[in-house]
């Protein structure tokens, strides 16, 4: 399987390597698409529940365990640490799970796949924040979260669907294809990042859960993007090679 992996992977390197970069800015340089290229949540996603709806009474009953869950040290910790939303920091949660430190300086083709990945499948999450701009429970109850500091900033900003949640879980699945032997650690820790916005009081459980869907959709869509096959090819080699000195 190794020996098959490793001759794909040279495959896709002598096609793509023209254009795969290991270092890119974190700007609109950085997109493998634009908004409009993306699936578009508003046309095939549903609306977030109406207050007083079956749906949103399952939303206040997800909130009620959020805050329960902030009793519990360790969880709420996770929760809080959960709310970065910079690759470089969002790595070092992920490394663990996925079997090798990711970084910048030490993996550069699996950071910058990660990097650039994440950032365009994040843009799904425009048109549908601005379209509905639902309030965010924190707001909605006059409550507090469990990170004060970023309560201004979102304060304004549509809770619907969970833009944390479309990181947390495109970075899980674009690290399962690179190491799929890690697929369940890492989908885990991405379920997980998801739920920590429900627990820190920022979002609402159907946000997180449209989330999750929107980043499966643009997960998808980025597979019909050269740049990204090169760039994830890229990424194969590198993991491949350490993943080799490592078993040494």
């Amino acid at each position: 399987m190794k020996k098959f992996l490793l001759l794909s992977v040279a495959a896709l390197m002598a096609t793509f390597s023209s254009q795969a970069q290991t270092d890119i800015p974190l700007d609109k340089e950085a997109m493998y698409f634009g908004i409009d290229d993306l699936p578009n949540a508003i046309k095939w996603l549903p609306a977030p529940p109406e207050p007083n709806s079956t749906q949103f009474a399952y939303d206040l009953t997800q909130y009620m365990w959020g805050k329960g869950e902030r009793q519990n040290e360790e969880r709420a910790q996770q929760a809080i640490d959960n709310g970065v939303v910079d690759m470089t920091d969002m790595v070092i949660q992920f490394s663990k799970p996925f079997g090798m430190e990711i970084s910048k300086e030490k993996t550069p083709c699996i950071f910058n796949v990660l990097n650039r990945g994440v950032l365009t499948i994040r843009l799904c999450a425009t048109k549908p924040k601005t379209s509905y701009s639902r309030i965010r429970p924190f707001v909605r109850y006059n409550e507090p979260t469990l990170i004060p500091e970023d309560e201004e900033t979102l304060r304004e900003n549509g809770s619907y669907p969970s833009g944390h949640s479309i990181r947390g879980w495109a970075t899980a699945l674009l690290l399962c294809e690179i190491n799929p032997d890690a697929q369940d650690e890492l989908l885990a820790l991405g379920y997980q990042w998801g739920q920590s916005r429900v627990i820190a009081g920022f979002h609402w459980q159907s946000d997180v859960d449209a989330g999750r869907l929107l980043a499966s959709a643009g997960f998808a869509r980025l597979h019909t993007n050269p740049q990204f096959l090169a760039d994830m090819a890229a990424a194969f080699a590198e993991y491949a090679t350490l993943e080799e000195k490592l078993s040494k």
